[in-house]
């Protein structure tokens, strides 16, 4: 296993988006857990990514997942979000928690919906607290491209208030076979959640499997805030 990560906790896992991170990351040899509402299903996920990757997936209800991990990360839907974040505050307090979740309001998805906070991302730190360390990222990612073993024309956009947090999520990213970007403050992340439905939009009048987003021109190490 990798020593540069401890263990990561995905809540959520059984969903699209979760298991296609989870298979990642395992490949690249970190220890994944996956946690679900409901424990059955999520003992088969990690029995089927076992066999898969030939190693040992952990599993389990969200909250003791999220108990059991250094790093959570939530890749649940918007509907859910609010209830899954509050099922797991109690145990995630002094943690990093990567948060996933666009505020897509069905039938709309191709219209931008942002929440009252601003965005998901700071939603989430509101219903966490103060005591928990929220970044968010892989809002723009095709979760079926992740899902295979091909190279993906897609970067991740990593928000925080804090710089720290937000460079181990960016080596997530990358860990994943992406290419993880600073994008600044939490509040930012309303940027990339918005932009997910502009890709929706566009991926239904163009056709394309998938579209994603690539920042241009020679990126030096980032610096600053």
């Amino acid at each position: 296993m990798s020593e540069a990560f401890p263990p990561i906790g995905m809540i959520g896992g059984t969903g699209k988006l979760g298991a296609a991170l989870a298979r990642r990351w395992a490949k690249a040899g970190l220890k994944v857990d996956i946690g679900s509402r409901n424990p059955d299903s999520a003992q088969a996920a990690a029995v089927a990514l076992s066999h898969e990757v030939g190693v040992n997936i952990g599993f389990g209800a969200n909250r003791d997942v999220a108990a059991r991990a250094d790093i959570v990360v939530v890749t649940v839907p918007s509907a859910a979000q609010d209830a899954t974040l509050t099922d797991i505050r109690l145990v995630v307090t002094g943690k990093l928690v990567v948060v996933t979740t666009v505020p897509l309001v069905p039938p709309k998805v191709m219209r931008v919906q942002l929440p009252p906070e601003g965005s998901a991302a700071q939603r989430a730190q509101g219903v966490l607290g103060e005591g928990v360390t929220v970044v968010s990222a892989f809002h723009n990612v095709a979760a079926h491209k992740l899902a295979i073993d091909e190279a993906i024309a897609c970067d991740v956009l990593v928000f925080g208030d804090d710089r720290a947090a937000r460079t181990r999520a960016v080596d997530l990213a990358n860990k994943a076979g992406l290419r993880g970007l600073h994008g600044g403050a939490l509040a930012n992340s309303a940027a990339a959640e918005a932009m997910t439905s502009v890709l929706i939009f566009i991926n239904k009048t163009y056709a394309v499997d998938g579209a994603g987003i690539q920042i241009t021109g020679h990126l030096c190490a980032p610096s600053g805030g």
